[in-house]
């Protein structure tokens, strides 16, 4: 993997659970995404939702294995699938690949191991352990880690830790509340500074308002790493974990979250391409969409390149 790859502009792709939940999948209890793994009838979905962002100009698609984290797959009671959802995510994108004849990368989602948009308390060897057995699957199929959501410096150090012992380079995925610091009360610069190593890529705002990302924008500038966003199109500036309000067994029909946090129609794949121009003149180079963002997203910021 070239270490350099993210110094000048790249694309990743929009947002996937939000947009196979658009396209038609009906998840199963809080696994949302992860459902499309384990029914065969929802793999083309999936394989045709990776295609639509590499066909708008994405770079880098990640595995569809935000959801399929081990304490998700078990609250749904279907553990004995994690193996098999993990590996059947990566065959998917792979196949994405194969079909669209391009030469883009596959980024494996590493996600926060617990609760999204919260820091994982838990014991640190439990945490480690979730991360390794995921990331062991994944390891066969992918270029490089991308870490998912995270909310923490501690889950970060965790993670990295596992990530060296498969020697590949990661990127950095952290999330950012409205008063600019991580979920733990980190600042961007304190955990960047703490623990950036020489398997980092880059590092980027995830899953994180427009606003935000313009908000700190001038922060991530300070740092000698290659920086960026995926960007959420949730209504709220600040997502909490919706998987709370969300009771569904694994036999009923899980919620789209977007009930909870709303969704912002009104940011057209012009306007959300207005606010990328704008935070590539202030030094971004790693653009992408999350939550509520689709393959027109995505197309639109491809023409900045």
């Amino acid at each position: 993997m070239d270490k350099d790859f993210f110094k000048k502009i790249r694309i990743l792709d929009a947002g996937m659970g939000q947009e196979l939940l658009a396209r038609g999948l009906v998840s199963k209890g809080t696994l949302w995404s992860a459902t499309s793994l384990l029914n065969e009838k929802y793999y083309q979905l999936v394989i045709d939702t990776h295609l639509s962002s590499i066909k708008a100009g994405a770079e880098v698609i990640l595995t569809n294995t935000f959801t399929t984290r081990k304490v998700r797959m078990e609250q749904n009671q279907v553990l004995d699938s994690f193996n098999f959802a993990n590996k059947k995510a990566c065959e998917l994108a792979l196949k994405a690949k194969e079909l669209s004849k391009k030469n883009i990368l596959i980024a494996g989602s590493l996600p926060a191991q617990n609760d999204t948009y919260t820091a994982d308390k838990r014991d640190k060897d439990i945490i480690e352990k979730n991360f390794f057995d995921q990331a062991r699957i994944l390891d066969e199929y992918v270029d490089f880690f991308y870490l998912d959501v995270l909310s923490s410096g501690r889950e970060i150090e965790i993670a990295l830790k596992v990530i060296q012992k498969l020697k590949k380079s990661v990127l950095v995925g952290i999330h950012i509340k409205k008063d600019g610091k991580l979920p733990s009360g980190e600042t961007i610069i304190e955990v960047v500074q703490k623990y950036k190593n020489d398997n980092w890529l880059g590092v980027v705002a995830a899953c994180v308002s427009l606003e935000i990302i313009e908000k700190t924008c001038s922060e991530f500038k300070k740092l000698d790493v290659p920086f960026g966003f995926k960007a959420n199109l949730w209504g709220v500036e600040e997502p909490l974990p919706v998987h709370r309000f969300n009771n569904a067994g694994f036999n009923e029909v899980g919620k789209n979250p977007n009930i909870t946090l709303g969704k912002r129609d009104e940011i057209t794949d012009k306007i959300f391409a207005k606010f990328t121009k704008k935070i590539i003149k202030n030094g971004a180079t790693i653009l992408g969409g999350c939550c509520e963002t689709n393959a027109s997203h995505i197309r639109e910021i491809a023409k900045l390149k």
